[in-house]
């Protein structure tokens, strides 16, 4: 599955994106520091900088999943988008 976390326009050169996943109430972290985190280690990557491709998913990825964006050069310095995730 592809979840795609457009950035429209940005002036900061590099900005720093982190995937985080929302499951019963508890928050992990997807794609932190520029790097896959827990078990997405060997099962997902990003593409384009800012789309999360996760493989072989199952109903335990049934979450919301938010990207965040941080461009401190920026008018709107941070921004967000969540995204339900639903695996049959």
């Amino acid at each position: 599955v592809e979840l795609s976390c457009i950035i429209k326009s940005t002036v900061t050169p590099d900005p720093r994106i982190e995937w985080k996943k929302i499951r019963d109430g508890e928050t992990s972290y997807v794609f932190f520091d520029n790097k896959m985190q827990g078990d997405f280690v060997t099962r997902a990557e990003i593409l384009s900088r800012t789309s999360l491709v996760i493989k072989n998913t199952t109903r335990m990825d049934t979450a919301t999943y938010r990207c965040e964006v941080a461009a401190p050069s920026d008018t709107k310095t941070i921004d967000e988008i969540n995204i339900q995730l639903t695996v049959q």
